[in-house]
């Protein structure tokens, strides 16, 4: 089955924000499914859709129906300023009103290989279910400048065939380890959203969208949900080299 990837390109990044935002919103408020399964994205871009959501929009989200998760997590404790958790309970979480129950953390504190099955797990017993593999119902997933997605990185492109919903993945230039959910996971999602701003990423999009030899190489290249939608929203300067 042919995955539906639709490519939206804003001149800024606040508007990269506003628009997934209120799709978000759009989304949860036209479905009927009593809970909503959001995978979120560590790195630089989310903080900039956590900071608008929390000011604009904390109001409009049913939050009581989200349940939050995390794509990938550093292997560090969450007060650790590289922690994502701390990163989204900075910039989105003491902002809203969520219940406590809804927050599924991957534990970056405890041991990688453990605490991979353990999460692995949570989402087997937690989450719907589409063949062998949990669906989240959106997954928002940002851009390296290396090409990787979530953690799985181009020396790791083994990480898209792992049976384990998650899985530890390693940081090739620093050697930190990383909690991560594989490639099977992702394109099993109900929706994926690429969030990509910045002249850094342009030649990489370039890569990909022109579908070049060298996007063979790239982690996000093999993002293409099965049985959903895949989205990249961009702003001009992370679309400026697509031809």
């Amino acid at each position: 089955m042919e995955t539906f990837t639709e490519v939206k390109i804003y001149s800024k990044p606040k508007n990269v924000y506003n628009a997934i935002a209120k799709e978000i919103i759009k989304m949860v408020q036209n479905s009927n499914q009593e809970i909503f399964d959001i995978a979120l994205s560590g790195g630089y871009s989310p903080k900039g859709l956590f900071k608008k959501i929390s000011k604009k929009y904390a109001e409009q989200v049913p939050w009581q129906r989200i349940h939050l998760w995390w794509g990938d997590e550093r292997c560090v404790p969450p007060t650790d300023e590289q922690s994502n958790y701390k990163m989204t309970v900075d910039y989105l979480i003491s902002n809203i009103n969520i219940p406590e129950n809804n927050i599924h953390r991957i534990q970056g504190e405890q041991d990688p290989e453990l605490e991979a099955l353990r999460y692995s797990k949570e989402m087997e017993d937690t989450l719907n279910s589409r063949g062998k593999n949990p669906v989240f119902d959106l997954i928002i997933l940002g851009l390296g400048d290396d090409g990787h997605t979530a953690s799985i990185f181009p020396d790791q492109l083994d990480l898209f065939e792992h049976e384990q919903n998650c899985a530890v993945a390693v940081h090739p230039l620093t050697g930190q380890k990383r909690i991560t959910i594989t490639g099977n996971v992702i394109n099993n999602a109900n929706q994926v959203f690429f969030l990509v701003t910045g002249t850094n990423k342009a030649l990489r999009i370039s890569e990909i969208m022109n579908d070049n030899d060298a996007a063979q190489l790239l982690p996000a290249y093999y993002i293409s949900p099965e049985n959903g939608t895949l989205t990249w929203f961009l702003d001009e300067e992370a679309a400026a080299q697509i031809s």
